[in-house]
């Protein structure tokens, strides 16, 4: 880890002015650390917020980007009101992307724009590569070979209060492909996820199927949602759902995409 650390290191010291697409996950949490701590005022954090983004993990990202004194600007983005965003097609995050990189862009002029892929990023559906390409976006933990394993024992070395945060993902991405992505369904997402949150659960999703709630939980937290269906059967019509599932195959990261794979 030491070794990958400095390469990580090394990546930064040859560049002058940097931007760093920042959410408060792990991934560009420790690009952002690793910037500021190379090239100090000449690191720049950009959060994007719009209504994808959870106001929970919003404000974890800027006490977090405060904590390590790194300059931080919050950028309000404008995707959830593209029609071609909207649509929720399987492209959905190519204008995401595209949106977002361009807003910083237009903030951050001639400085390079860093991103926290990571090597393992690749074997997943990422449509907003795409943009990220055509936009010169660069991705240092992947060119540099970190999977998700690496980027978490970096974050423990650095001493990063997120090393181990869940993975997180946008809200939109609860939505099954093809059904709308409108600001009200963004909103009942999240306040569905936050009271499952309050009956104690430490990772979930909330899968939008119209009026049914699919109900995403860590395997070893199914017998916990069994003991609990009352109250999250309540929560969950309070936000306005009628029916409540719970998927047995428990929490995984881009279950949406499988849709996708098994078409290919």
């Amino acid at each position: 880890m030491q070794t990958k650390l400095e390469q990580l290191r090394q990546w930064f010291r040859s560049k002058d002015r940097v931007a760093v697409a920042y959410s408060g996950g792990v991934d560009s949490t420790v690009v952002l650390k690793v910037a500021h701590d190379e090239l100090g005022h000449r690191t720049t954090a950009f959060l994007a917020v719009s209504e994808s983004l959870p106001g929970s993990e919003k404000d974890s990202a800027i006490a977090l980007a405060h904590s390590m004194g790194a300059n931080l600007r919050i950028l309000a983005t404008t995707e959830t009101s593209d029609p071609r965003y909207q649509v929720n097609a399987p492209n959905r995050c190519y204008y995401c992307k595209q949106n977002v990189y361009s807003t910083i862009r237009s903030v951050a002029g001639d400085d390079l724009i860093v991103d926290g892929m990571n090597a393992d990023d690749t074997q997943d559906v990422r449509p907003g590569r795409a943009a990220t390409r055509e936009l010169g976006i660069m991705s240092p933990l992947c060119e540099l070979g970190f999977r998700k394993e690496d980027v978490r024992a970096a974050a423990r070395e650095l001493g990063l209060s997120n090393w181990d945060k869940p993975a997180a993902a946008c809200l939109a991405s609860r939505v099954p492909y093809g059904s709308p992505v409108t600001i009200p369904i963004l909103a009942q997402i999240e306040k569905a996820e936050l009271m499952l949150k309050e009956i104690g659960f430490s990772d979930l999703r909330v899968r939008h199927h119209g009026n049914v709630a699919r109900l995403e939980v860590p395997d070893s937290e199914l017998a916990h949602a069994i003991q609990e269906r009352a109250r999250i059967q309540d929560a969950m019509k309070a936000v306005g759902f009628v029916y409540v599932t719970l998927d047995l195959e428990g929490l995984r990261s881009g279950s949406s995409n499988e849709v996708l794979k098994s078409r290919s």
